[in-house]
C-alpha cells in the first residue's frame, strides 16, 4: 500500500528525468500480493533503476521467499542487504555506477 500511495500522489512529480528509487523493506508486506506486483511494477516503470535495500538479505542462508519479495522480484534492478555501514557503503558504490541518463541503463 506504501507503494501505492507513492504512485499515486509523488510519482509524476518526482519520476521526472528517470531517477533512482531505492526502497528500504524487509519484504514482509501484509497486503494483496497482486496490489504489491501491480503497483511495483509501476514504481519501476517511471524509474532510471530500482534498487531494493532488504535489511535481512545480510544474513546467511537468506532467501526472498516472501510472498511480498516474490511478487516485487521481477521488478528489481539491484537487491541488496542493507545491515551493515559495509553494506550501505556497497550501495553508495552502485549509485556512483548508475549511468545518469534512461537511455544508458546497465545490465544488472
Amino acid at each position: 500500500e506504501s507503494i501505492e500511495m507513492f504512485n499515486r500522489l509523488w510519482s509524476r512529480r518526482v519520476a521526472r528525468g528517470g531517477p533512482i528509487g531505492v526502497i528500504v523493506s524487509d519484504g514482509w508486506d501484509r497486503g494483496d500480493p497482486e496490489l504489491l506486483r501491480t503497483e511495483m511494477a509501476r514504481f519501476h516503470r517511471s524509474m532510471h533503476r530500482t534498487v531494493w535495500l532488504n535489511p535481512l538479505a545480510a544474513r546467511p542462508g537468506y532467501s526472498p521467499e516472501t510472498q511480498g519479495m516474490k511478487a516485487v522480484l521481477p521488478f528489481i534492478d539491484d537487491f541488496l542487504p542493507a545491515a551493515s555501514l559495509h553494506d550501505l557503503t556497497d550501495v553508495i558504490r552502485l549509485l556512483e555506477s548508475v549511468p545518469a541518463h534512461r537511455g544508458e541503463r546497465r545490465a544488472g
